[in-house]
This record gives structure tokens, C-alpha cells and sequence, in this order.
């Protein structure tokens, strides 16, 4: 039955998250692609162990909130010195990438709890539940309404930092703003999505609508579009095909959409 995944709830749950996440990362994808971040948001998601690392050990019962913590910290003090220029920002991104793996590892190992949380690198999009979906709804809401505030603003800012400011656009604080965004959601998603997955589904659905995108709005169209369309049909083929886990598919198919637009826009 081509429907019969739906009398499953933990595959009803599976589809909804796939809707919900989506947009979230269409609407921070595109930004990212367009400022040259892919290898922050990497680095971000490479950070969620030692977020973990300190929830367990300060022995909370709940790790989330710590992840997110740190994470916020950590965007800012690597976006800081990120835009110091001080040093190369594939230097400063790949430094913070390692330490935060690195540190992780050790807090971990130390508690003696990381077999415990190996899930979190390729993660389980089948196990969300009601609660976090609320969350997810939540925090697409958060962000869309941000979107709409300040998304001009942040596409001149990619575009040119210094237009913007002299147009009294605060450059500083909009960027801040964006990434600790980018690490909210990077750290409520990668227990579903894996902190080795995460990366490619943020920035590939963005990367291969850029190939074909005729306008700002058309590119956040397409990147949507994209990355459902990943979304829905990896979860689908996971769902038919128990060898294929769904993360890995998804991402697959939006590799294949980034090579088939890569090639229309090359014979354009």
C-alpha cells in the first residue's frame, strides 16, 4: 500500500518532523550557502558533544538545554573571532570543529557514559515524539517570524556587510542573532538527524536550488521544495527498504538534486 506507513504513529511522527524541520532549514540553508558558513554549521553540530558531555557531567537528566547553551556560546566566541580576521575563517572554523569534538570525546569518556550517546551521530528521525514535535512547531514559528522581520536585512548583509551598515543596519548584532539561531536549531535537530548528517541536510537542498534559483525568493522556494522533497521521499524509502536508514537517504537524494541541477544550470 502506498499509504501504509500511516497507521504506524512513530512514522506519523517521522512525517511531521520532516515538515517541520524542513522549513527550518531552507530558511537558515539558504543564508548559510550564501555567506560561505557551511563549515561553521559543521562545526556547530561537531560542538553538541560537549554540550552533552556537560549535562552529564553536572548530572542533569535532561541534556537539551545544556547542548543549547553551549552551543549559543560557542557560535558567538567562533563568530567573534571568525570576523576578527585575525585568522582564516576556514582556520578558526576548523580549529573550534576539532576542540569541540575533542572535548566532547573526553567529557564522555570521562563520565564514562559515551557508548550511551553514539546515537547521536547519525541520529533517528523514527524515534521523535509528540513533545518534541510541539517544540519543532514552536520553534519554526520563532524562527519564521524572525524571517519575516529581518530577512532583507540579513540577505544585504550577505551580500555586502559594508552596504548594510551604512545604511544603519546593525551589522553585528544581526549576525549574532542569525548564528545563535543557527545553533538553537542545529542542537534541537541533530538527535533526530546525527551531528555527521546534520550539515549536509542543511546546506545541500540550499546549495543545489542556488544552481537554478533566478531571485532571492525563487532560491528560498526551490530550497524548500528541495529539501521536502528529500525529506519525504527518503523517509518513504527507508520505510519500504529497512536496509536504508532515513537520514543517510535523505541526504543521498539531496545529493542527487545538487549533481542533476549542478549539470541543468553547466548546459544553461
Amino acid at each position: 500500500m502506498l499509504f501504509g506507513w500511516w497507521q504506524y504513529e512513530f512514522m506519523r511522527n517521522a512525517f511531521l518532523a520532516v515538515i517541520l524541520i524542513m522549513p527550518l532549514f531552507a530558511m537558515l540553508g539558504t543564508l548559510i550557502v550564501s555567506n560561505g558558513m557551511a563549515f561553521f554549521s559543521d562545526a556547530l553540530g561537531h560542538s553538541s558533544l560537549t554540550g552533552v558531555g556537560i549535562g552529564v557531567i553536572l548530572g542533569l537528566s535532561e541534556y537539551k538545554p545544556a547542548m543549547i547553551i553551549f552551543a549559543i556560546v560557542f557560535a558567538l566566541l567562533m563568530n567573534r573571532i571568525r570576523n576578527s580576521r585575525l585568522s582564516s575563517t576556514d582556520t578558526v572554523i576548523g580549529v573550534f570543529s576539532a576542540c569541540g569534538v575533542a572535548l566532547g570525546l573526553v567529557l564522555l569518556s570521562v563520565s564514562g557514559s559515551f557508548s550511551r550517546y553514539q546515537s547521536l551521530l547519525i541520529g533517528d528521525i523514527l524515534s521523535i515524539t509528540k513533545s518534541e514535535i510541539i517544540l519543532l512547531t514552536i520553534t519554526l514559528a520563532a524562527i519564521l517570524i524572525l524571517w519575516l522581520i529581518c530577512f532583507n536585512r540579513f540577505n544585504l548583509i550577505s551580500i555586502s556587510p559594508e552596504i548594510a551598515s551604512s545604511r544603519g543596519i546593525p551589522v553585528g548584532l544581526l549576525d549574532n542573532v542569525f548564528v545563535i539561531s543557527v545553533a538553537v536549531v542545529v542542537m534541537l535537530a541533530i538527535h533526530w538527524v546525527g551531528l555527521l548528517l546534520i550539515n549536509a541536510m542543511l546546506i545541500l537542498p540550499a546549495a543545489a536550488a542556488r544552481h537554478v534559483a533566478k531571485s532571492a525568493r525563487s532560491y528560498l522556494v526551490l530550497t524548500l521544495i528541495f529539501g521536502l522533497f528529500s525529506g519525504l521521499l527518503g523517509l518513504w524509502f527507508s520505510y519500504h527498504n529497512s536496509f536504508a536508514a532515513t537520514g543517510p537517504m535523505i541526504v543521498l537524494i539531496s545529493g542527487v538534486l545538487y549533481f542533476v541541477t549542478f549539470f541543468l544550470r553547466d548546459n544553461r
